[in-house]
């Protein structure tokens, strides 16, 4: 009987205790206030756009033409690109060679002055060498020495009018230096006049052998100019008072060549 009593009790206090227990169980959840979210808003979400595919890259050749590159003499670079020189014509065979001779000579008072022309067509054995023949023309004029009008009865004046044949040779023996050699035969008309003042006339026939050298100036491929020093092999005078040359001594001539086609 206790034993049940003791039960009831106990039992009785469990179920007023529940109510008490639901009770504060409750207030405790009324009691806590919520809280407020203070955080600042999220972006919104944006959705993953889709990724452009890579393009596949076509390769391109490089090329094969070098552009030229600027330089001081054109800056732009437009440079045209070199062009081949022209080959020189050949050198021609044949050459027409004319020369102007001026000379005094002096020889133990007597007195010779001289002015020549003398055309010649010349030929180019080689590059160095040519040869040719030619016409000749001169003037001179001889003066002698009262001596020689005394003692030998020279005339006192002697003026010829010659026309001569002559051959030539040239070597060119360093650029524009070059040896010249020439053999002249002249028919020498000649005019005296002696101390009385009478007049004859007279006719000689000369061999004249002259060598010497020169230097050439040219003026574009076909033209020169030439200045010749030449020694006279025979200046001297005959008995009859006669030159052996039309030539004094030394002999300089003023020479021009011409390439002919």
């Amino acid at each position: 009987m206790k034993h049940l009593l003791l039960t009831a009790m106990c039992g009785g206090f469990v179920l007023l205790a529940a109510p008490s227990v639901q009770a504060q169980r409750t207030d405790s959840t009324r009691t806590v206030k919520p809280q407020l979210n203070t955080a600042p808003p999220a972006a919104p979400t944006q959705a993953p756009q889709p990724q452009p595919q890579p393009q596949q890259q076509v390769p391109v050749p490089a090329p094969t033409e070098q552009y030229p590159q600027p330089s001081q003499n054109s800056p732009s670079g437009l440079e045209l690109p070199p062009q081949p020189k022209a080959a020189e014509a050949p050198q021609s065979k044949y050459f027409l060679y004319t020369n102007f001779g001026l000379g005094y000579n002096s020889y133990y008072g007597d007195g010779q002055f001289n002015a020549s022309i003398a055309p010649a067509i010349g030929y180019r054995v080689s590059e160095r060498f040519a040869i040719g023949p030619g016409l000749s023309y001169s003037y001179i004029q001889q003066n002698y020495s009262s001596f020689n009008q005394q003692a030998y009865g020279y005339p006192k004046r002697i003026v010829y009018n010659n026309l001569g044949l002559k051959a030539f040779a040239q070597l060119i023996v360093y650029k524009e230096f070059f040896l010249h050699a020439e053999y002249e035969v002249t028919r020498l008309k000649g005019k005296a006049t002696d101390v009385n003042g009478r007049v004859y006339t007279q006719s000689t026939t000369a061999n004249t052998p002259l060598a010497g050298g020169g230097y050439r100036t040219r003026f574009g491929n076909r033209a020169a100019a030439d200045i010749v020093v030449l020694y006279n092999f025979n200046d001297g005078i005959d008995n009859a008072g006669n030159r052996n040359s039309p030539y004094g001594q030394p002999e300089i001539r003023f020479n021009f060549l011409f390439d002919l086609k």
